[in-house]
């Protein structure tokens, strides 16, 4: 029997009262025996060839994906020094049904096998269905692939497509996908939104993303709506460069933002910030994910989200071309993200946390919300 949307959404706002109480009182246990360097552990999501940084160099010179498909003591030690608190998987790691599922349990493992607090990494991938599919893409696996989300056309179709893709990342031991895309897909010249979206009305845009959010939710998969505050109405891609929107805060809520808004009074609990600049906003070129201003004031103050913020990819370009993985991985905590994903150098990404922890500059109350935040969200999903 099909569930609807509206019993999905109820059972999702009956599940986040119920559980948040006792999930935060854990938490908090939890986090007192953690050491320093495992709580900043917890604020990054790195990806598997991360913990052999020999390889990952070897990678990042030849310009060839490798990929960890497997551990060895070598990444069993590397984690010890740097633990994390997730792993991004992409089609470079996923071969075959065995090797994903025992490399997932590998990566699970390393996690609450070395350290006190013996809570796990969570497991992340870009499975949006469409053209950005690491699993459905490999033939491999058989598994549904669907057409790009532009193509879904109703909030029944936008659920199935959530409860399939939900249920066989449950089956492979995901815990959660970076979808749905909630850009609004209002600019032909987009180099890299485009039919990944599931509309060019906000409105359909919204309801249609919660849908298939909700069908994730259903499978106990986590997902996250992307790209705040909206990626949709850009001439670039934050890959490649800098990347800009012109409009100013009052016109992003006309259009942008109200998927995000949808999202979020629907009780969405994760979303990732964009690379891209929002001048008339913000008075500078700051991207929105190291804007203090778009994610404090605006997305947690204004807009009243409570829930776990990550950063789209620290080693794109957008980043890397104007920033230090050490200054970028500072900003983006005292900006408001509780997750760093994939900075360019995990190594002195770790080391700017650290120390930036034991100058003040990063505060222990301000590093204890987002550790909160990201274990209280882990017991839930661990259920």
């Amino acid at each position: 029997m099909r569930l609807s949307k509206r019993i999905i959404t109820h059972f999702i706002a009956l599940s986040i009262v119920f559980s948040l109480s006792a999930a935060d009182s854990k938490a908090a246990d939890i986090i007192k025996k953690m050491t320093l360097r495992e709580k900043i552990g917890q604020l990054f999501v790195i990806s598997p060839e991360y913990l052999n940084p020999p390889l990952l160099q070897k990678e990042r010179d030849l310009k060839k994906n490798i990929g960890l498909t497997e551990l060895t003591q070598t990444e069993k030690d590397f984690y010890k020094k740097y633990p994390a608190g997730g792993f991004v998987l992409f089609a470079k790691n996923v071969k075959t049904p065995e090797q994903l599922l025992a490399l997932n349990e590998q990566l699970h493992t390393i996690g609450s096998a070395s350290s006190r607090s013996h809570i796990k990494p969570f497991i992340f991938i870009d499975e949006e269905g469409g053209r950005v599919a690491r699993i459905g893409g490999n033939s491999n696996f058989e598994v549904p692939l669907f057409e790009n989300m532009y193509r879904i056309g109703s909030t029944e179709a936008a659920l199935e497509v959530g409860s399939s893709i939900g249920k066989y990342l449950k089956d492979y031991d995901i815990d959660v996908d970076f979808a749905p895309v909630a850009d609004v897909n209002t600019n032909p010249a987009n180099p890299v939104i485009g039919e990944r979206a599931f509309s060019s009305n906000p409105l359909i845009a919204g309801e249609l993303a919660f849908s298939m959010y909700s069908g994730l939710a259903s499978q106990n998969i986590g997902g996250c709506i992307k790209h705040y505050p909206g990626h949709g109405d850009t001439r670039t891609d934050t890959h490649l460069g800098y990347a800009e929107t012109t409009k100013s805060w009052k016109e992003l809520l006309s259009c942008e933002l109200l998927p995000f808004i949808y999202c979020i009074n629907n009780g969405a609990s994760m979303i990732m910030t964009a690379h891209i600049s929002a001048p008339a906003v913000t008075k500078d070129k700051t991207p929105a994910s190291l804007s203090s201003y778009l994610i404090n004031d605006k997305l947690r103050g204004e807009l009243n989200y409570n829930g776990l913020v990550i950063t789209d990819s620290l080693s794109m370009k957008a980043i890397t071309l104007n920033y230090t993985s050490a200054d970028a991985a500072v900003l983006a905590i005292l900006a408001g993200n509780d997750f760093i994903l994939l900075p360019e150098h995990y190594e002195e990404a770790f080391h700017a946390i650290y120390v930036a922890i034991e100058k003040g500059i990063i505060t222990q109350d301000r590093l204890n919300q987002s550790l909160e935040r990201i274990i209280s969200y882990k017991l839930e999903h661990m259920l």
